[in-house]
């Protein structure tokens, strides 16, 4: 098939793509702890479906092992003899919807609306299962290559997982290639592949003072509370100009695209009078130093707050770490850090949690190659290779466990997408330039 006829299939099979979008985002398939586990495996079963009608054979879900309900999905497309094999990658598990309220329509009630559609998880990831479905569409179900793709079930909750679904089939994942539908684009309607990631490390301080509660006025001014002790605590975490102050922490310079503040100010959307923390360039505070953030606290809510001095609180802390830095180091500059600066001879606990490690992603191979040359005929302007500030810890399996196969990180959200957010969206033009962007990247890949 011709790149014309290739245009002509994406675009007369869009309709198709929104519907099986759709139908996957009114599955809240959320793997964190304590949500059932039914959507996420009817999540699963209805990925196996969309893939198994778009034309992927031997279709099956894989099982986690000690009776975790989070199950990954597995497909291929056999392509000539001889041809390569890229290894397509997903997931279809969510964030949490975060405040229903603050929601413009119904988390998990797809809406399409000036060009965009709404929903948990339509940037984040499921865009890129439909992505792969509808690129091997494109092609009506015989490509020009071998296609595979693997779509995980519990990317936003877990990594304890990985190496299962990775290393346990790494015969049956084996490729030439890994295109990983999880990155996004520079700016609505203008393409980028990524280049590097950090990496991810996260922990629960708790902090106590008093075996219970008790009155502020008969204690207070000699004995600290766990609240403020554990403020303290974390306001060391950054220097005043608000620079990670966990020594030990590496950076690198940052080589490739730039960021403005502007640019920043209207993606995130800063509030007008808030100043921006760090030094150094935007670019470089997002994608190759560390950052830290304090991501929630246990203690008493206000309404339900009393005069009296709260015993324990807790904290969960992450750190964003440089695509080149040691998860496990980097771990341990953040227990030892906290576990430092406790304030009064405070009881601290650290529990640590989950690492996934970053990378920096070659950038010189002939797969990377065609697909910028792929981005560039399907969004008509060059791609920007660019960094991402957060993680995807597969991609450091996959290249751990299959170190010739070049890795593409790529998608089809924007700046204006606002995964893990309210009013998560993805645009549809975007959304047909990327699955046409990866129908084309089939050919070049099998025209060397």
């Amino acid at each position: 098939m011709d790149r014309d006829d290739l245009r002509a299939a994406v675009s007369n099979d869009m309709t198709r793509t929104i519907d099986e979008l759709s139908r996957l985002v009114r599955i809240p398939s959320i793997a964190f702890p304590d949500y059932e586990t039914a959507p996420v495996r009817s999540s699963a079963e209805t990925t196996a479906e969309i893939l198994e009608a778009a034309g992927f054979t031997g279709v099956r879900v894989i099982e986690l092992p000690d009776g975790v309900e989070h199950p990954a999905v597995f497909g291929e497309a056999k392509g000539p003899e001889g041809a390569p094999t890229i290894l397509l990658y997903a997931h279809h598990d969510v964030q949490p919807e975060g405040p229903v309220e603050e929601w413009t329509t119904p988390p998990f009630e797809p809406s399409v609306r000036d060009g965009r559609i709404y929903g948990r998880g339509t940037s984040d990831d499921k865009c890129g299962i439909v992505m792969h479905a509808a690129a091997l569409r494109a092609w009506a179900g015989k490509p020009p290559v071998t296609v595979k793709v693997i779509v995980e079930g519990e990317e936003e909750a877990s990594t304890a997982h990985l190496d299962f679904v990775i290393g346990a089939h790494e015969k049956l994942l084996a490729a030439d290639a890994v295109g990983v539908a999880d990155g996004g684009n520079w700016r609505t309607g203008v393409p980028a592949i990524g280049t590097s990631m950090r990496g991810v490390v996260d922990c629960r301080v708790t902090v106590r003072t008093l075996d219970l509660a008790v009155h502020s006025g008969s204690f207070g001014g000699a004995v600290p509370d766990a609240l403020t002790s554990l403020a303290r605590m974390l306001a060391t975490l950054h220097d005043d100009d608000g620079n990670v102050a966990i020594e030990g922490l590496r950076s690198w310079p940052w080589e490739g695209v730039e960021m403005t503040e502007e640019e920043l100010r209207e993606e995130a959307p800063v509030r007008p009078g808030v100043r921006l923390i760090g030094s150094g360039t935007i670019a470089e505070r997002l994608w190759s130093k560390p950052a830290v953030s304090v991501l929630g606290i246990d203690a008493p809510r206000v309404r339900e707050a009393s005069n009296q001095l709260v015993p324990v609180a807790t904290a969960k802390v992450s750190l964003r770490i440089p695509p080149e830095q040691d998860a496990d180091e980097a771990m341990g500059l953040l227990t030892k850090h906290l576990e430092e600066h406790a304030p009064w001879g405070v009881e601290t606990h650290v529990d640590r949690g989950e690492g996934g490690a970053g990378m920096r992603v070659a950038s010189d191979g002939p797969a990377f190659a065609g697909m910028l040359r792929a981005m560039e005929a399907a969004y008509g302007r060059p791609a920007v290779q660019s960094g991402s500030g957060g993680s995807i810890p597969l991609v450091p399996v996959l290249s751990r466990t299959f170190p010739k196969a070049e890795i593409l990180v790529y998608g089809a959200s924007d700046e204006k997408s606002q995964y893990h957010s309210i009013d998560e969206s993805v645009d549809l033009g975007d959304l047909q330039r990327a699955v046409l962007a990866e129908a084309f990247l089939f050919a070049e890949l099998a025209n060397g």
